[in-house]
């Protein structure tokens, strides 16, 4: 969940600990009039349906994917050719015909039709849908504004039903971009970006890469007597007095990830994505997308965009993506989702291609639209997403989207082409859940949930003088207050303010464990699979035309969640797609569970990136000295045993907090596989060497 400018996170925090407490005391919470039908819609109202028709032999495709990822299997990353789906697989013109005849005799209007017939698009009033598909259209409260959203799952009577797969447009839900500011954690408001104009500095281009800092003492008194406080331990960021070039908070550069990743070794031998393609999804786009891109790559020492090797399509036709104040792109923040993406896939793979599929909104519709134009069309071998919803909000109102979602990943896998879908910023999702939808439950996150796709979570990321990476975590933030404003009196007790923001992840509740995570614990799917930097307090610069108006001022910003992980290893996927040989080597997630353990870096703190976790003193006589723990200091905890917490100060409301990294809600980061970072994060070349020895020795 992004929250920028002027939008406090106080709220959510209140929310998060009523969520605890009523937990604690066995009791059920959902936010007031979420999910409450207040209404059946206008029956008059025009609305845009999409019927997903069945594919032929599904069980033989769903048999044939199985073989193509079972290493012990003679089809072993044989994938099937276009021509190959299409004949066995495909909906046919017959089955469309039908499904058009029926839409007519429901007084809806065709108006497009997939080129592999998989969908119908049509158009009709609310009160034709609700005849043609046997449902009653509701008016709900949902995230504090009214949708449309249908009261049972859609039926199609007669012989047509036996084609339809899925009804879309019954709901108007829709997608989430999973893109986070850096913000000051104190206020919940993101950095102010600085001009491309400043000068870059010698660590960083504007922002300090020297996140986590060598332990201070600070001694904080009241009115410069009793009752004082004082604490020791690690420090974040930058002081609050530092300027621009390095300016709090921190953020990384492309060299400097590069670096962390091992990917420079790689650049050097020319393993930079060179005859790759990768695809980007996004809603919207960005109008500034590239020159900003450009001004990004200027700066990193990165080749530019051309016509060469940066096209932009929009999936729904020329024109139809464009992102505006007033269309939903700018409150999404998709503006900054794309230019994020397009930068960051960039800055891992320099040599690629990359091709940004645009749909003309977030609609659940359009981005799945998207995605399957990208994969019809092989435009590349590996692509990114970096949106979704949670899972359990689908799986109770929108469970249609659940079946044409894993239908694309699905056929995505079968033709080898590997896409990567974000899990999410708000960890176990309870808290977004109960405030927006009304839900009492955690929930991994949709997409990311297919077997089919690979999942990529999050991590906070700590780097040496040299960039190399000091420590990780799994991304995960809470909050304690220590003192007031300037002049910075303690808060006595420390407030613990809770969970800010961190990487999704679980246990799916609607599809099976895949194969190739049978050593994980849990019967059913598990997210995330992989994991890279996403955390905005240890993110990333952009250059970015916040409002998305060509000729306004671009700015350096700082922004990391899922929406950072996703590309960024979708880049990485891309050169081991050119290692072994161009490829397409398929979809990751099956490859990463049976590769070697040197391939991919456990995140998995020891006491030794403990001992210096912030404690402190308390002294109020006459009552006896109050020792303040690590472990008090960073609650809720939750079942994290490890976690890494530093001294911050706010630059500006001057307060003193303790930031807790590593606390991701009821998420837990530890050794193996774990519901934050998956098996962990790719270790440069030696994680694409185990990759090109597993799909070419098999």
């Amino acid at each position: 969940m992004l929250i920028r400018r002027g939008v406090s996170q106080l709220g959510v925090r209140i929310w998060f600990w009523l969520v605890i407490l009523a937990m604690m005391a066995g009791s059920a919470i959902a936010s007031p009039n979420q999910g409450t039908t207040i209404g059946p819609e206008d029956q008059s109202k025009q609305i845009t349906i999409t019927v997903w028709l069945n594919l032929h032999n599904k069980a033989a495709l769903d048999a044939a994917v199985a073989q193509i990822y079972d290493k012990n299997s003679p089809s072993y990353l044989r994938f099937l050719t276009m021509e190959q789906y299409k004949a066995q697989f495909a909906p046919t013109a017959k089955d469309v015909a039908a499904v058009t005849e029926f839409l007519a005799a429901h007084n809806m209007k065709v108006t497009s039709v997939d080129q592999n017939n998989h969908f119908v698009m049509a158009q009709g009033s609310v009160g034709d849908a609700q005849q043609a598909f046997n449902v009653q259209i509701n008016r709900m409260m949902i995230d504090g504004k009214e949708h449309r959203v249908n009261g049972s799952a859609p039926t199609v009577a007669g012989k047509t039903g036996a084609l339809v797969a899925a009804v879309q447009g019954l709901d108007d839900l829709s997608y989430r971009s999973h893109v986070s500011a850096a913000q000051n954690p104190d206020t919940g408001t993101a950095y102010e970006g600085i001009p491309v104009s400043s000068s870059p500095g010698a660590n960083g281009i504007v922002f300090n890469s020297d996140c986590l800092r060598a332990p201070e003492i600070h001694t904080f008194t009241t009115a410069g007597t009793f009752p004082t406080a004082t604490y020791f331990g690690n420090r974040y960021g930058s002081d609050i007095t530092s300027v621009a070039p390095n300016k709090p908070s921190c953020g990384y550069d492309a060299a400097e990830m590069q670096k962390a990743y091992g990917m420079n070794t790689l650049l050097n031998k020319h393993l930079d994505g060179t005859g790759q393609t990768i695809v980007i999804v996004d809603a919207f786009g960005s109008n500034t997308i590239t020159n900003d891109a450009n001004m990004f790559s200027t700066r990193n020492g990165l080749p530019l965009l051309t016509n060469s090797n940066f096209a932009i399509v929009d999936a729904n036709g020329p024109g139809t993506a464009t992102c505006t104040a007033t269309n939903g792109c700018i409150g999404g923040n998709w503006q900054f989702e794309t230019t994020l993406d397009v930068e960051w896939a960039h800055a891992m793979a320099p040599g690629a291609n990359i091709v940004l599929v645009l749909a003309p909104d977030n609609s659940f519709t359009n981005l799945d639209i998207a995605n399957l134009f990208a994969i019809e069309n092989g435009i590349g071998n590996v692509i990114s997403n970096s949106f979704g919803i949670p899972e359990i909000v689908l799986a109770q109102f929108a469970p249609s989207e659940l079946v044409v979602e894993n239908s694309i990943s699905e056929l995505a896998a079968a033709l080898g082409i590997s896409q990567q879908v974000s899990t999410g910023d708000s960890g176990d999702n309870l808290v977004v859940d109960n405030v927006d939808f009304g839900i009492n439950s955690v929930s991994p996150g949709a997409n990311s949930d297919s077997p089919f796709a690979t999942a990529v979570g999050g991590t906070s990321t700590f780097l040496d003088s040299n960039h190399n990476i000091k420590l990780q975590t799994g991304w995960g933030l809470n909050e304690t207050r220590i003192t007031n404003p300037t002049p910075n009196p303690p808060v006595i007790p420390p407030l613990n303010l809770g969970f800010l923001e961190g990487s999704g992840g679980g246990e799916s509740t609607v599809y099976d464990k895949p194969k190739y995570q049978k050593d994980v614990k849990g019967k059913f799917r598990q997210t995330p699979d992989i994991s890279m930097n996403a955390d905005p307090e240890t993110g990333v610069e952009v250059v970015v035309t916040p409002d998305s108006v060509p000729g306004h001022p671009a700015l350096v910003e700082v922004f990391g969640g899922t929406s950072l992980s996703s590309p960024m290893f979708t880049a990485v996927w891309s050169i081991a797609n050119q290692a072994a040989g161009g490829g397409p080597i398929g979809q990751a997630a099956p490859i990463l569970y049976q590769l070697p353990d040197k391939a991919i870096s456990d995140v998995n703190l020891t006491n030794t990136n403990t001992l210096l976790n912030v404690s402190g003193v308390i002294l109020n006589p006459p009552a006896p000295p109050s020792f303040e723990s690590a472990t008090a200091l960073a609650q809720p905890l939750g079942n994290t045993k490890l976690f890494v917490s530093a001294l911050f100060q706010s630059a500006s409301s001057t307060r003193w907090n303790v930031l807790t990294f590593g606390t991701d809600s009821s998420l837990t980061t530890g050794p193996g596989w774990d519901n934050v970072t998956g098996l962990g994060t790719p270790n440069g070349e030696t994680f694409i060497n185990a990759v090109v020895a597993e799909v070419t020795h098999h």
